[in-house]
């Protein structure tokens, strides 16, 4: 990134495997920047709510597991906007990784105002008995205890920072409300995921920190490619589904981002206007 100096901030162990969180260095020139964060921004959804954050004339920092797709994700945005963005890798599986970037933007920023918990992960389409440990604890570690790792570190740096508040949005699913065949890890750790969107809205209330969460169905990206084939439905058929622009999911959730601080949305769903959802099954 042109003008920016790249610095390793920090090294540590944990267990088996080294982290390390980079970032690069920013100037803030604007005497009161709005400051969010988004986890799993390289690529997808995370991407295009970060990007139409700088597009709205944020200060984003940008994380997931890779930097380089990180750097990549900013570029795309365009000079002007990546003078905004920063890039830090973190492993939200790791509450150790996710401390360490949460204090690594409260050193650069000295605050947060915006956490968009949007890393997860989705599993092949299998029967409950044919999901083994393994892979049921992959989603739960990132799907479920990586939210609570961020939303946990964004309620610590949000309740201590003067103005005190902000906002929290919590990327749901359709499946945080009905499953599809063969998702049972998925649809548990989002269904999951509406009630830390519930509790920790409650617990924000005298923080004045708002916690909603947006449900998304179908948006056109490399992932969903499948469904224009076809995908397996509760009937046993298998059948193409509708979906739906990536502006229509940027568009909600900056909705539910420019609201003032005295309102919340907590739940919002926005998926393509014909997908079977409504009377699935």
């Amino acid at each position: 990134m042109a003008g920016h100096d790249r610095v390793c901030v920090r090294q540590f162990r944990r267990g088996e495997i080294d982290h390390t969180i980079t970032s690069t260095t920013m100037s803030t020139a604007d005497p009161s920047p709005r400051i969010a964060l988004v986890t799993g921004a390289g690529s997808g959804i995370g991407k295009g709510c970060a990007t139409a954050l700088l597009a709205d004339g944020w200060h984003v920092v940008f994380t997931g597991r890779r930097i380089e797709t990180l750097h990549a994700a900013i570029a795309a945005a365009g000079a002007d906007a990546a003078a905004r963005a920063v890039a830090i890798a973190c492993d939200v599986t790791d509450d150790a990784s996710v401390a360490a970037l949460f204090e690594e933007v409260r050193k650069r920023f000295g605050r947060l105002d915006l956490l968009f918990n949007n890393a997860g992960v989705s599993l092949p389409s299998k029967t409950p008995d044919e999901v083994g440990a393994a892979a049921w604890r992959s989603a739960v570690d990132t799907n479920l205890s990586g939210a609570f790792y961020c939303l946990a570190e964004a309620f610590k740096l949000m309740r201590s920072q003067s103005p005190q508040g902000g906002r929290i949005i919590n990327n749901g699913s359709i499946s945080a409300h009905a499953p599809r065949p063969g998702s049972i890890a998925y649809t548990a750790t989002k269904h999951a995921i509406s009630g830390l969107t519930r509790a920790a809205s409650l617990d924000g209330r005298r923080y004045s920190i708002a916690v909603g969460q947006i449900d998304i169905g179908n948006v056109a990206s490399d992932m969903t490619e499948k469904m224009v084939a076809g995908v397996p439905q509760a009937d046993g058929s298998i059948r193409p589904e509708p979906r739906m622009e990536m502006a229509a999911v940027t568009d909600t959730f900056m909705a539910m981002v420019r609201l003032p601080p005295s309102a919340n949305v907590l739940f919002m769903t926005v998926m393509a206007t014909n997908m079977p959802f409504v009377g699935r099954g």
